[in-house]
């Protein structure tokens, strides 16, 4: 009796919701083209969200620079495909777009940026994707934000 009342405890402690939310993620990009994840959860009860994006790569920007955009899923590509034409002084993102929510700067091989930006500019219900905006790399480095709790 004891043993099973023991389980049934750790099975509630372990299905219980977690009540501290993480407010930041830790995202990888390498020379290979690649974020080492695919999604994104940002939990409702962050007042604001940070992304560090580190290059474990050691090619420089200027060849494979990676950056780290947020934008609604249906703007995925008009951003990206927009931001070519700004080139790597602005980070492949064009000035003054509204559509982008955040972002980091382009950074490449051994080096590291951040960006804090306010949850409550994302609206529960709606799609948003991350991605590189470095030409061609939004092909295969992109996934999704979501909203959660």
């Amino acid at each position: 009796m004891i043993r099973k009342l023991a389980i049934a405890t750790l099975l509630a402690v372990a299905s219980a919701p977690v009540f501290a939310a993480e407010c930041k993620v830790d995202i990888e990009a390498t020379d290979q083209m690649t974020f080492n994840t695919k999604a994104v959860q940002i939990s409702k009860s962050c007042k604001q969200f940070t992304v560090n994006l580190k290059h474990v790569g050691k090619l420089p920007k200027n060849v494979m620079g990676h950056n780290w955009v947020l934008t609604s899923a249906a703007n995925e590509q008009p951003v990206a495909t927009d931001g070519m034409s700004a080139g790597l002084d602005k980070n492949y993102i064009k000035e003054g777009d509204d559509r982008v929510i955040a972002h980091t700067k382009v950074i490449g091989g051994g080096e590291s940026d951040s960006v804090t930006f306010d949850v409550s500019k994302l609206a529960a219900g709606t799609d948003y994707a991350f991605f590189c905006s470095f030409p061609g790399h939004v092909a295969m480095m992109k996934g999704t934000v979501t909203l959660v709790d």
